[in-house]
């Protein structure tokens, strides 16, 4: 009798161990075919370019001098699209706008570290190819750690940056540990396959409020922007990988500040209430001195491109006209 009791316990754990991972198999393949449903209704917009074996997605509208858009983390090109930046800075500049790697159709290789300076080295490449010379830079949120590496590592194919909600020193942050855990080996991957689509559904409309707030999301934005896509599994990883790089990536970056040598214009808005724009924006007009404009827009939160595109078009015209003026200075 003991052998047979014995052996009830392990039945009992190895029906368990396969209920569980029948489980987790039908999940995935119900992540699988969201992930398709979700690039069939929302085919890419672009062109490809291939760079050093990494496939990037972008495209281009209007005509001028150039103008590079770089999106923030867990975001795509429609995010600028949306907020209609593009049609308004279209008129009179050459609009570039990238998926970075990871986000939308971009590639993002698994064999690469792809921090703020090697996504610069990627895009000066792509850049070069594409014919584009010198152009302003704008980045939002984590774009604004490329659009700051792309002008340090790069000097001389960026001629000025609007960086937007940047966050550009170390700090606390909670959301770290909850969000990170994709961007991990081996469970990583379980997670992005099962259960991280599934919290991410439940999670947006509160991330979505928190990074528009104080002002409601907008009504562009929530009727255009593709979030299905932000749900694969590829896109998963990107994020948690971005967020989990945020805090280095900042610390490495922040000695490098005073070596800027192209003009900048700080935009935050004043309310953000996901990156703190006294202890980032304001601190980062004090550290570039002259070199830097500081524009905060009251009442605006971290999507201040969406809910400001009057504000961030004028930051754009200010870069665009710093960089003139230097040009001048240094040529006359």
């Amino acid at each position: 009798m003991r052998p047979f009791g014995a052996s009830r316990p392990a039945t009992a754990r190895l029906f368990g161990l396969a209920t569980v991972a029948a489980a987790l198999a039908a999940t995935a393949i119900a992540v699988r075919r969201a992930a398709r449903r979700a690039e069939r209704a929302n085919p890419p917009l672009g062109r490809f370019i291939e760079v050093d074996g990494v496939r990037l997605h972008h495209m281009e509208r209007g005509r001028g001098e150039p103008l590079v858009l770089l999106h923030g983390n867990g975001a795509m090109i429609q995010d600028f699209l949306t907020s209609g930046l593009v049609e308004r800075a279209a008129e009179r500049y050459r609009v570039i706008i990238f998926d970075r790697p990871g986000f939308g159709y971009s590639e993002r290789p698994r064999g690469r570290i792809w921090t703020p300076r090697a996504q610069a080295a990627l895009l000066a490449k792509a850049l070069e190819r594409l014919g584009i010379e010198r152009p302003l830079v704008v980045g939002h949120s984590w774009g604004t750690l490329v659009a700051l590496a792309l002008a340090l590592d790069h000097p001389a194919q960026v001629r000025g940056l609007v960086l937007a909600s940047g966050y550009y020193y170390p700090s606390l942050r909670l959301d770290v540990p909850l969000l990170a855990p994709p961007a991990i080996p081996v469970l990583g991957d379980v997670l992005r396959y099962t259960v991280s689509p599934l919290l991410g559904w439940l999670l947006l409309p509160l991330i979505l409020r928190r990074i528009f707030a104080p002002a409601p999301v907008a009504p562009r934005f929530a009727a255009a922007f593709p979030l299905a896509l932000t749900l694969r599994p590829g896109q998963l990883r990107a994020a948690a990988a971005e967020t989990a790089l945020l805090i280095p990536a900042a610390f490495t970056l922040r000695r490098r500040y005073d070596a800027l040598a192209v003009p900048a214009v700080i935009l935050a808005g004043a309310a953000d209430r996901l990156v703190d724009p006294d202890r980032q924006s304001v601190r980062l007009g004090h550290c570039l001195g002259p070199r830097g404009v500081l524009r905060l827009v009251p009442a605006a939160g971290h999507m201040v491109h969406q809910t400001a595109p009057e504000q961030t078009m004028a930051a754009i015209d200010l870069a665009a006209e710093l960089a003139r003026a230097q040009h001048r200075s240094e040529y006359p």
